[in-house]
């Protein structure tokens, strides 16, 4: 048992090792695995009860271990709502998942009772993903410790994202660890010299012919010269000084000053942070508001220019037309949004709503059965669980025809999500962030690392603005070509090219995980009909196996 913690421990361990934004160790994905799937064959193999919840609790201990030393971080960007709310929030994160990774090894465990080794870890690959799969998609998703995105500051190695997506990396990482796994144990039980030689074989070619094909795209790679220029700015304002710190107008001030300073003629873009303009804006009439002029105003030299900046927006309604919506003196509504603007020397402007949203601090997980908790979220001043968003990502557009994908923040997490929008027509990936309620963490780091894939799944460059960093800009290898320190003022100019050729990820997104998740829930009914028609499954001990 002692024994059975401590590789689950060690497990957990590598794989923190392995983690964005480690660098040099991501090899460890290739083998972190491994001391897990030796954990639950030796519960399998042994004598005691049980056995299902043996190999629960142990992995769970493992996984929690791995995810809690990666995402320290999440409390950080919580503390705003107060602490009553941050930590249980924050506990999501941390146990959700590895409740979530432990319930697919224990479906595993229960396969293997049912056939064998082999459909036993093909299934578990199924489970996992289906795992993964959910947590982007439910009310409760936080798809940041997606195995694929493992390779992160490896992007070098995973260049065929472009077919497959992160979901690709997923996979990789399970089919080399299960061969190594396989091998350890044919040493193990003594199996054929063979069997341990094709075995060998397969790992070499899973390993090399994918890490191959990536290194020979990488470097073969050539983009299309499009070139436009485009301007992106770090006002590095302290979050928490946004709000009534410092007023509006000066922050304002400050972004077009940053522009101004690298703006030319040809500029086609400027690019602000998420609530760059944090008073909050009636969409109605936000071509009077003051500031949305004072950032009109700045255009005027700029004829061609463009700005996409976050702000905070709202519509009022005489009626509840949405869900979320929130009475409002007495016989009204209104939605709030975390908001993409599109201001240009025109009358146009658009907007983007932020729709993948963080449950508890942004949206209310489950919103029809914990409807009874927003009064509790309005008495905290509408800072948890407030926000709408939109059904469908779109696109801002310039008045030269060039299309920005804009994603918000979180959003950057979401390959088919950004995908989408590259479908509809977007050249280039406008991220808005405002990663300072992480403070200096690893936080900030993985968040833009993760950029890079998203550069690869869709060939487009990205242009990223964070409020207090780290801005930058990645081409469409996955390349940073410049960046900013973090917590410092600055402004990064750079001629990027623009593409409107579709990859394969772009036109089928998550085809993967929709196969794997098809997969699995036929697998776990196959379960389920034979508990409830072969009776309980008996071990190897002759007993029956309730666990």
């Amino acid at each position: 048992m002692k024994k059975n913690i401590l590789l689950s421990i060690f497990s957990g361990l590598l794989l923190w090792l392995a983690w964005p934004p480690m660098h040099y160790t991501t090899v460890f994905l290739f083998f972190g695995l491994v001391p897990m799937l030796i954990v639950i064959e030796n519960i399998i193999n042994s004598t005691s009860t049980k056995k299902g919840r043996r190999i629960f609790n142990t992995t769970f201990l493992g996984f929690f271990i791995w995810n809690t030393l990666s995402i320290y971080w999440v409390y950080n960007s919580l503390k705003i709502v107060g602490s009553l709310v941050a930590i249980p929030i924050s506990l999501i994160p941390y146990t959700l998942g590895p409740l979530l990774m432990a319930t697919a090894c224990w479906l595993y465990y229960r396969l293997r009772l049912a056939t064998n080794r082999c459909w036993g870890l093909a299934g578990l690959v199924c489970f996992w993903i289906a795992y993964e799969y959910l947590h982007q998609t439910w009310d409760l998703s936080f798809p940041w410790m997606t195995l694929g995105n493992g390779f992160a500051v490896a992007h070098q190695w995973v260049q065929w994202y472009e077919y497959t997506g992160v979901y690709g990396g997923t996979i990789w990482i399970w089919v080399i660890n299960i061969l190594i796994f396989l091998i350890y144990i044919g040493f193990r039980e003594a199996q054929t010299k063979l069997v341990r030689q094709k075995l060998i074989i397969a790992f070499v070619a899973v390993l090399m012919l994918p890490l191959s094909c990536s290194l020979y795209r990488y470097y073969s790679y050539q983009e299309q010269s499009n070139p436009s220029n485009i301007v992106v700015a770090q006002p590095n304002i302290d979050p928490y000084a946004k709000n009534g710190g410092i007023p509006p107008y000066e922050q304002v001030a400050t972004l077009t000053r940053l522009s101004d300073s690298l703006g030319q003629v040809n500029t086609e873009f400027f690019i602000w942070p998420e609530t760059a303009i944090p008073d909050p804006i009636d969409e109605t009439h936000i071509r009077t508001n003051s500031y949305f002029t004072q950032a009109q105003h700045f255009l005027n030299k700029y004829k061609n220019g463009t700005i996409i900046t976050g702000a905070e927006t709202y519509k009022v309604f005489n009626t509840r037309q949405t869900k979320t919506a929130t009475l409002y003196d007495g016989n009204q509504f209104f939605d709030r949004y975390n908001t993409a603007v599109s201001i240009e020397n025109s009358a146009e402007v658009h907007f983007y709503h932020k729709s993948k949203l963080v449950p508890g601090a942004e949206s209310l997980p489950f919103g029809d059965a914990l409807s009874f908790l927003k009064p509790v979220f309005d008495h905290l001043g509408g800072a948890t669980g407030s926000y709408a968003g939109q059904e469908q990502p779109s696109e801002l557009y310039a008045q030269s025809g060039i299309g920005a994908a804009p994603v918000i923040c979180y959003e950057s997490i979401w390959g088919e999500w950004v995908a989408q929008s590259v479908l509809n027509g977007a050249q280039f990936i406008a991220i808005i962030t405002n990663d300072g309620w992480w403070e200096n963490t690893s936080g900030k780091d993985q968040h833009l690392d993760y950029a890079k894939l998203r550069a690869i799944e869709t060939r487009r460059w990205i242009c990223r603005s964070a409020n207090t960093g780290i801005s930058a800009f990645i081409n469409q290898r996955g390349d940073i070509v410049q960046q900013t320190k973090w917590w410092v003022k600055a402004a990064l100019k750079q001629d990027i090219n623009l593409n409107s050729d579709l990859t394969f990820y772009v036109k089928h997104g998550d085809y993967l995980p929709k196969t794997a998740s098809l997969l699995a829930i036929l697998l776990a009914l196959f379960l389920l009909v034979r508990v409830r028609y072969n009776h309980p499954v008996i071990s190897k001990r002759g007993t029956s196996e309730k666990s």
